[in-house]
């Protein structure tokens, strides 16, 4: 799954890269490229069971994170790079500007997210606008449209939505449309997230217009978070003992880059289950809703086609007993079929025979 970080330029789109795939500088600085890297899921989860066990090996869940070149109003070779390199993209995640600082120049003549925000979107939907019309035309001309009327009302009721600046995801697909869907390059219809990225000052005592971006996210149905880069940036240089008293002075629970991370994992629909053992505690990202044989599949094709049984343990009952001696007195070991469908935290070991 791949996570596309957009905005306009200058909004802290690199500076968020490289704290979601702790990076150190190994990118192309500026211009037209993208940069690719890989983030890891931080995991409260993974940290206890790998204390559990002590095993030589820790391997979190996995993002791939693409910088994309900032979308530059007005200009058609930036826009089409844009576009371009978003259509890969599985996730979106938007950065917006709301933090000010005099080294740092304006795109525009003032901050304004709202309008940031309503810019970006609009050539989303633009590019899904014109996609749609060109569908439609190709199916009216066809001679066989009649067998294609289904598909002919779904892109007219999506060609309404985005005329009416609504994003395609806001379209109530049943699973026949959804499946239609999948096979258009639609941009809209992609989960996106807005990262507002704030001062400090900002984080701790708020900022003029807030209420004005929160109550558009609300009606847009935009999921948003605020972050500081340049808090982020001081607390990924801690060493760790010392992350959590300077939290603790500014009033937060946790890192933004790891709510990042988390709510765009979610966000994708993904789930983590877990192996352990001596040799490696392990995250395993599968989609929400696999049985467990397709689970299987993703540790090796061998385990998913020779399946027998999985035996499963709830991570929350683990953490609870503290051993999985302490599970299994308490009749919490279950065996499970191979249609049984895998939970997010579920501790999976698979029996198979091929």
């Amino acid at each position: 799954m791949q996570l596309g970080i957009i905005g306009m330029p200058m909004v802290g789109k690199s500076t968020i890269f490289d704290l979601m795939t702790e990076n150190r500088g190994n990118r192309n600085q500026g211009g037209a490229k993208t940069n690719t890297a890989i983030a890891r899921i931080p995991d409260n989860r993974i940290d206890y069971l790998s204390e559990l066990f002590k095993p030589k090996k820790t391997t979190y869940a996995q993002l791939e994170v693409v910088d994309i070149p900032g979308l530059v109003p007005g200009g058609e070779k930036s826009a089409s790079l844009f576009l371009d390199s978003v259509r890969r993209a599985d996730a979106l995640l938007m950065v917006v500007r709301v933090f000010d600082d005099a080294n740092v120049p304006l795109m525009s003549d003032k901050i304004d997210p709202v309008t940031d925000i309503e810019t970006i979107l609009y050539e989303l939907l633009l590019a899904d606008l014109d996609l749609i019309e060109k569908r439609i035309d190709r199916i009216e001309a066809n001679k066989k449209k009649n067998q294609m009327l289904n598909e002919l009302n779904l892109l007219k009721r999506m060609q309404n939505a985005v005329e009416n600046e609504q994003q395609i995801s806001s379209v109530e697909l049943n699973e026949e449309e959804s499946e239609i869907v999948k096979n258009y390059q639609l941009l809209t219809v992609k989960p996106l997230l807005v990262c507002l990225n704030v001062s400090e000052d900002q984080l701790v005592n708020g900022y003029a217009g807030k209420e004005e971006v929160l109550n558009y996210s609300q009606e847009h149905n935009i999921p948003v978070l605020e972050i500081s880069a340049e808090i982020e940036k001081e607390i990924q240089e801690l060493e760790p003992d010392e992350r959590e008293i300077f939290m603790n002075e500014i009033g937060i629970e946790q890192p933004g880059i790891v709510k990042i991370s988390r709510s765009m994992y979610q966000r994708l629909g993904l789930i983590s289950f877990f192996t352990v053992g001596e040799d490696e505690v392990k995250a395993w990202t599968i989609e929400k809703g696999t049985n467990a044989k397709k689970a299987a599949g993703k540790i090796h094709s061998d385990i998913e086609r020779g399946f027998i049984r999985a035996e499963v343990v709830d991570y929350q009952d683990l953490n609870e007993m503290g051993s999985m001696n302490g599970v299994k007195e308490k009749g919490l070991f279950r065996l499970e079929g191979k249609e049984y469908i895998v939970k997010d935290g579920d501790i999976v070991h698979f029996r198979f025979n091929v």
